[in-house]
């Protein structure tokens, strides 16, 4: 082993500690500082569901080139509590960290941490009291590591000022001495290591970068509720979806939007579908347990063909299962709710990027379609970080298809392609009569059975009419690839990313972000492909399941995970090797 560490590419950071530590606000600044100094950051949370006490982690990726992906790889280790290193370990000692990893603790009651060569320990907690208190620890170990990495400290305490600009001008000054204290203390540490880290962008693409916006999943959508025309929320609160009400409350002054904390998720959908009746641009935010409670509302939706913009973000259930982690297990939930047969939407995005589009999208196509549209999303995604450029407003374009009524206006008139002419009450002469009985085409209540076989072709022809335009799937690599990979939503970048390690052609990836309705186009991905593989956060590959129903593919392997945790880089670095090493150019 080399007695000099030198860290020129990327550097991976792990911190670990209590809730209430102090965790996710380490996080955020040296994110945001090495942002400003023109690297790209990734960064995801894990987090247990307690206000305090368990122990959280933070992952975070500083690289000279473009990061978007979970990797289990750590180059410096933070464990701040006495439980963070039993936390860590099934992580901390496998291949995936390099020998010449540093770990820094505090409390060691661990024995495994006595074989971990590059081992510090540093009295946080003593530090922080001496300046002033525990508060102070985040500061501490944010300089800490801004002294490791040799990142200016004016920058540092720019951002400190920044992010506690609401504190005591006291408070404020003792967390910039304790920064100081901090940084002072690293920098002493990476010399006396001989540790070098020299990142350097390949490209000089600083004024890009500086100018790129640091953003999470949940935050992306929400900015895209927001181009999309949303004018009104009504949610109770659920993790991982209560970033999205809680940011559009937030900005709610701003852009003009009615937020309503409901009673319960009853009454959050419900007022939704009455907002959208009365003419406004309505969303409501939720997750798996409280999803539950919307699906006859959801039959109301389909029944009266009133638009809905539904964000489902998934965690493990059932029930309550575990409610701050992440999987994709709730496809079947969002396709199958309600009762009876009528059409839906459902967009599943995998990229920031397409967080924001596709939300935006969202209103555009309930409205056209007079139906619910599921936005599918989930923990992993919801707190995934990264640096992307400015979404681009030209792109996007809100179109809305409420027509003024005339006197004989019908709501549900029989039209070619299922949709009818939207008209709210007010806007015109004719009379907006709605009903969630079956119903004739002005909505009067009938029990006419011809009538019924009517109404009910009439709704799913929708069906057709939102197939024909179904957004693609992407493909990444070759189309004459024998090895396809399948994979929806948040599993997007970590695919790439371990294909791009991987460095086989004979290997494609297939993203889709929107899972239904499929168009049957969507077969020629798949004829020249040898063998499939999808890979899911789930236990029963419930897309894979969809895509034998829908268009008869037949998935040959199925790489599924299940235990909260999202997909790492490396796992599937792994995994996908090993399903196609009998397939080779």
């Amino acid at each position: 082993m080399s007695d000099n560490f030198i860290f020129d590419k990327e550097v991976s950071i792990l911190i670990a500690g209590e809730a209430g530590q102090g965790i996710e606000s380490i996080t955020n600044i040296i994110s945001k500082v090495f942002k400003e100094n023109g690297f790209n950051v990734f960064y995801t949370l894990e987090y247990m569901s307690r206000i305090k006490g368990g122990c959280n982690s933070s992952s975070i990726r500083i690289s000279n080139s473009k990061v978007s992906a979970y990797k289990e790889k750590a180059d410096f280790i933070f464990a701040l509590s006495k439980d963070a290193i039993n936390h860590l370990k099934k992580r901390i000692f496998k291949d995936s960290i390099p020998e010449n990893a540093f770990i820094f603790y505090e409390y060691n009651n661990e024995p495994l941490l006595d074989n971990f060569v590059n081992k510090i320990k540093i009295d946080f907690s003593v530090i922080a009291k001496e300046l002033g208190g525990s508060i102070y620890a985040n500061s501490i170990i944010s300089g800490i590591i801004m002294g490791i990495l040799n990142i200016n400290l004016e920058l540092l305490q720019k951002n400190l000022k920044q992010i506690f600009s609401d504190k005591p001008e006291d408070v404020i000054e003792k967390d910039l001495a304790a920064s100081s204290e901090g940084y002072e203390k690293g920098k002493s540490l990476a010399l006396g290591k001989n540790i070098s880290v020299n990142l350097k962008n390949e490209i000089n693409e600083d004024e890009i970068r500086q100018s790129e916006i640091l953003i999470n999943g949940n935050d992306a959508i929400a900015l895209g509720c927001i181009a999309g025309g949303v004018d009104f929320i009504s949610s109770y609160p659920m993790s991982p979806s209560t970033g999205i009400l809680t940011f559009l409350a937030k900005h709610s002054d701003e852009f003009k939007i009615l937020v309503e904390q409901a009673e319960d998720e009853i009454a959050a959908i419900n007022m939704g579908l009455g907002a959208w009746y009365a003419g406004a641009r309505a969303m409501t935010s939720t997750s798996g347990g409280g999803f539950a409670l919307m699906t006859e509302a959801v039959s109301l939706s389909g029944m009266t063909e009133t638009p809905m913009v539904i964000f489902l973000g998934q965690r493990p259930g059932p029930a309550t299962g575990l409610p701050t982690r992440t999987e994709q297990g709730d496809l079947n939930l969002a396709l199958y709710s309600g009762h009876g047969d009528f059409a839906r939407i459902i967009l599943t995005p995998g990229t920031l990027e397409d967080g924001f589009y596709l939300a935006q999208n969202a209103f555009n196509l309930a409205d056209r379609f007079q139906v619910p549209v599921f936005i599918l999303s989930d923990q992993y995604f919801a707190d995934s970080c990264y640096n992307v450029k400015p979404f681009d407003l030209e792109k996007i374009e809100v179109t809305e298809y409420v027509q003024k009524t005339s006197k004989d206006y019908k709501r549900y008139a029989f039209s070619g392609n299922g949709t009818s002419s939207r008209g709210i009450p007010g806007y015109g002469e004719g009379l907006v009569v709605i009903d969630s009985d079956e119903h004739d085409e002005e909505g009067h209540i009938t029990e006419s059975h011809d009538m019924r076989m009517k109404m009910v072709n009439k709704r799913m022809a929708k069906l057709t009419s939102i197939k024909y335009e179904s957004l693609p799937p992407e493909l990444f690599g070759d189309i004459e690839a024998e090895n396809l990979i399948i994979g929806w939503g948040s599993t997007c970048e970590i695919i790439k990313e371990a294909l791009k390690e991987i460095n086989n052609p004979n290997i494609a990836f297939l993203y889709f972000k929107q899972i239904y309705p499929l168009n049957k186009s969507v077969l020629e991905y798949f004829k020249n492909a040898k063998k499939i593989i999808c890979i899911e956060n789930n236990y029963t590959g419930q897309f894979a399941n969809l895509l034998k129903l829908e268009l008869d593919i037949n998935v040959d392997e199925r790489i599924l995970k299940y235990n909260g945790l999202p997909f790492s880089v490396e796992e599937l670095v792994l995994k996908i090797n090993e399903l196609t090493k009998g397939v080779i150019l």
